[in-house]
């Protein structure tokens, strides 16, 4: 490291404003001036770092007269211990420690070190290398301690920041395999509507949580997982907890609710709002987002669950005003708007019927009372000849609850009551006379009363007749190829055929109240006409049900009533369900034809 014997590779000046470094030279300066460290951070980096390579040249040193003894610098000593910190100075010929110059300060000048090594120079070469020694000092000496330092300096790969830094990225690679695989179980638990928790948790189960078993699962597939997860995973950082795991949901969610509101593309879409209970006990708005996205296709998205303090109409109404807040989305952007159980003879109805459902489907027993008496009148009803045997006719109905934003399904629940009503009346009067308390008795005879009158069969069957005006509609609009085209054409359909009811079909309605009460022994109250069903010949049946389907003249001679007595005629094909649906579709049948052009030339 003498500068004597080594110069420095030349190194481009720099252009730039800054303090310039100094470089070694042919014929240095002393390196100590002063007591004041004039060298301080990157500086003494780059020094110590400067590219040296040797001087070719002799160099011979001065000898000096220790009592009658000539002694010099030894070029030696450079192939020793030394070598690492010992430097040589031509100009005042005197050797300096370099670790010591640059660190002596670092550690306040506490130590045995001396100002011969660090301003003045050390010059006793007869003694030199006892006082080297000397100067080196214990281990823990203050020139142990610089000279450290200078070498952590130097070779930085191996000091200690730099191993933490290494440590460090790759606790961070270690994580981010951690999450990400905490991620991907999330989500598959997520899509598939899997609970994340379980009963017994404990690492001694065998059959924990979801959510740590398909983990499990994960990493004994992937060997990289297995290193960084569960046992393998610090024990404060598993990424198991159960706030952890709400956490990834959360993210996932927002994630989801980002991907809805992109696709909806500020477009025009519906909400549906229902209530939503869970065993939290709260009061809670559920809401989905319903539109027709870019590729004509009909979506529902479930959007979030709110709680709410109070069910009112404003607040529910601000609730959902926050909510579309939160995710960008503009109430103006709605369209359509429903409002059920409105009308109080409608909403008095289905509360009739949801009761009935209540008492009926709350017991197996009941359930079980209602198939047989189902099977006992249906066998009555094979003795009398008026139903016929085979295979796929009469089939067992039951009880459908009715969804309150489906209005399809109350289509449903409307048609099987009518099916079952004979058998509803015997289980209610059954529970009305043998019921296990006064309580149970005392209902079930109310809802009986309410059953057996005219005003709850006509509104049953103008329920039934509205609800299936719309039901080819309602199931056309929730499919998920949506055609956009036919749906707005069974809209204009549906309208029509209300406004038809509205007009000319309210007396056909009564008369089937009335007849249905006759069937079953309800009072009917006096009315001037009654309606009385007709019967005409088969072969007559036959070939005006024919004629009516012709397609001349636009369809001129259609007649509604001669293909539904055609269907009867077929019992095999058309049992009593599939004629209550062919009527409906009968209309809907010659509206679609008579506005086909194809069917315009025939």
């Amino acid at each position: 490291m003498i500068t004597k014997y080594f110069k420095a590779i030349p190194t481009p000046q720099s252009s730039g404003s800054g303090s310039s470094l100094p470089t070694p030279s042919s014929s240095p300066s002393p390196i100590i001036h002063d007591n004041i460290n004039p060298l301080a951070g990157s500086n003494k980096e780059k020094i110590l770092n400067l590219n040296l390579e040797p001087d070719p040249a002799e160099r011979n040193f001065p000898k000096r007269d220790f009592g009658g003894f000539m002694s010099q610098f030894n070029l030696e000593w450079f192939n020793t211990s030394y070598s690492g910190w010992l430097e040589y100075s031509v100009k005042v010929d005197a050797a300096f420690c370099l670790c010591c110059y640059f660190f002596k300060n670092e550690h306040g000048g506490h130590g045995k070190v001396g100002n011969s090594f660090t301003k003045s120079g050390f010059r006793i070469w007869n003694k030199a290398t006892e006082r080297l020694n000397a100067y080196i000092g214990e281990v823990n000496s203050l020139h142990n301690r610089c000279f450290k330092m200078m070498r952590d300096l130097i070779n930085q790969e191996q000091s200690i920041l730099i191993s933490l830094d290494k440590q460090s990225k790759k606790i961070k690679s270690d994580y981010r395999v951690l999450l990400n695989a905490s991620i991907d179980v999330a989500r598959f638990l997520l899509k598939q509507g899997m609970s994340f928790r379980g009963h017994d948790e404990g690492e001694t189960s065998t059959k924990r949580e979801n959510f740590v078993e398909l983990l499990q699962w994960y990493a004994d597939r992937d060997d990289e997982v297995k290193k960084v997860v569960l046992q393998s995973a610090p024990q404060n950082n598993m990424m198991i907890a159960p706030n952890i795991q709400k956490e990834i949901v959360n993210a996932c969610a927002k994630e989801i609710i980002k991907a809805i509101v992109d696709d909806l593309n500020r477009d025009y879409f519906e909400i549906l709002v229902d209530e939503s209970k869970d065993v939290s006990h709260k009061e809670q708005m559920a809401l989905v987002l319903r539109y027709v996205n870019k590729k004509g296709k009909l979506i529902e998205r479930f959007l979030s669950i709110v709680h709410v303090k109070k069910t009112t109409s404003s607040s529910l109404q601000k609730a959902i005003n926050d909510l579309f807040l939160e995710h960008s989305l503009s109430p103006s952007q709605i369209r359509g708007q429903a409002v059920a159980k409105k009308y109080y003879d409608v909403d008095h109805f289905f509360d009739i019927v949801a009761n009935v459902f209540n008492i009926i489907g709350s017991s197996f027993k009941r359930r079980d009372m209602l198939r047989e008496d189902q099977a006992k009148q249906l066998e009555e009803l094979q003795v009398l000849g008026e139903v016929h045997t085979g295979s796929g006719l009469n089939q067992e109905l039951g009880l459908q609850r009715p969804g309150d934003t489906r209005w399809g399904s109350h289509f449903k629940t409307v048609c099987n009551f009518i099916a079952l009503f004979s058998s509803i009346i015997n289980v209610l009067e059954f529970l009305a006379s043998e019921g296990a308390n006064y309580l149970e008795r005392s209902v079930t005879k109310s809802l009986v009363n309410d059953i057996r009158s005219f005003e709850f069969v006509h509104m049953m069957h103008l329920m039934l007749k509205l609800l299936a005006i719309i039901n080819e509609l309602n199931i056309a609009l929730q499919r998920k190829d949506q055609d956009i085209v036919n749906a707005m054409k069974l809209v204009g359909f549906a309208k029509r055929q209300l406004q038809v009811m509205r007009e000319f079909k309210w007396e056909s309605l009564i008369d089937n109240a009335s007849s249905f009460c006759s069937k079953h022994d309800i009072v009917i109250p006096e009315m001037d006409k009654n309606y009385h069903l007709g019967k005409s010949k088969l072969n007559s049946n036959l070939l005006l049900g024919i004629a009516s389907l012709s397609p001349d003249n636009s369809f001129a001679n259609y007649d509604k009533d001669r293909i539904m007595k055609l269907a009867t005629l077929y019992p095999h094909e058309f049992s009593g369900s599939k004629l209550e649906d062919l009527s409906y579709e009968l209309d809907n049948y010659i509206l679609f034809v008579k506005e086909d052009n194809d069917f315009s030339n025939l």
